[in-house]
């Protein structure tokens, strides 16, 4: 008998606003996690529009395609019966009727297909859009897997979409995934965190820090999915974060000092764990926190 390989945990690290630290708290989580954990790992890069996980885990790229779009095209113009199905039916004015002739505007469309089915004449067909490309490669210490988004491309979410179909193909079964989120709160990174099995929120103590937390709290928070939150260059408005994580039942898995030799670190291209024997030990425990989570969360909730 064939024994069913379980599911890895799939984190999705995201933050209400940018410069929070999101992206080396993945990268440093994902340099470790192996060894904290004794479980591979997938390191997936989300933010494509502008992708930098890769600038600290260095990976080897492997392999690279491009990523398309289904969207309609015009086939014979000749056939188009002037019903309107397809312009009633769209929401973005992607496709439309002007004197009895079908006319498309491609990088308007979402790839719904829904134009397509409602067609009665056949005049509109499938073509495709480039949105970017998908690189996978592996680092000593993880596989990577990120989204590039083309140049002049105006929607990020079909490409994330395209990169986290990809994973479902290239994770080793049983891997955990850590996802580095788009900052926050819009489409791109609701639709990477929808996805995810667990939610890592990384804030910073600032005033506008603190606000973009709590608009990431009540964005994600109907999602449904266990939250924690690391607090990055903790520091004098410490205290009121903490007492919001307080109020929102948020477990804090590590603050993280506003130091010196943190940031002389990351300025080398190093990752958190190597600024010191603390960093270190941070890092180990907030990825075996984390393992747990979703199990914490359960418990929690029927206590």
């Amino acid at each position: 008998m064939t024994r069913a390989v379980k599911k890895g945990l799939r984190l999705a690290i995201a933050s209400g606003k940018g410069g929070t630290g999101k992206t080396t708290v993945t990268a440093a989580l994902a340099s470790i996690w192996s060894q904290a954990l004794c479980r591979p790992v997938v390191a997936v890069d989300c933010d494509v529009e502008e992708p930098n996980l890769h600038l600290f885990l260095r990976p080897v790229i492997r392999r690279a395609e491009t990523a398309k779009l289904e969207v309609p095209m015009v086939a014979e113009a000749a056939l188009c019966a002037d019903c309107a199905a397809c312009r009633e039916l769209c929401q973005f004015g992607a496709v439309t009727v002007m004197a009895g002739k079908p006319l498309v505007f491609p990088e308007m469309c979402h790839g719904c297909g829904g134009c397509l089915a409602v067609c009665p004449t056949g005049v509109l067909v499938a073509g495709s859009r480039e949105l970017g490309r998908i690189e996978e490669g592996a680092t000593e210490t993880a596989s990577y897997l990120a989204g590039r988004l083309r140049i002049g491309e105006a929607q990020s979410p079909p490409l994330i979409r395209a990169v986290l179909a990809r994973l479902n193909k290239v994770a080793e079964p049983g891997a955990d995934v850590l996802i580095d989120a788009p900052p926050g709160v819009s489409c791109p990174a609701v639709t990477t965190v929808s996805g995810a099995d667990a939610v890592l929120l990384v804030a910073e103590p600032t005033p506008f820090g603190i606000h973009d937390f709590e608009l990431a709290v009540e964005a994600f928070t109907p999602l449904h999915k266990p939250m924690a939150v690391v607090i990055n260059r903790s520091g004098p408005g410490t205290p009121e974060l903490l007492a919001l994580c307080r109020g929102h039942n948020l477990p804090v898995l590590a603050e993280i000092a506003s130091d010196r030799t943190v940031a002389e670190t990351y300025a080398r291209g190093g990752l958190l764990h190597e600024a010191g024997a603390h960093y270190r030990a941070v890092c180990f425990a907030l990825a075996r926190s984390l393992a747990e989570l979703p199990q914490t969360a359960r418990e929690a909730a029927h206590a």
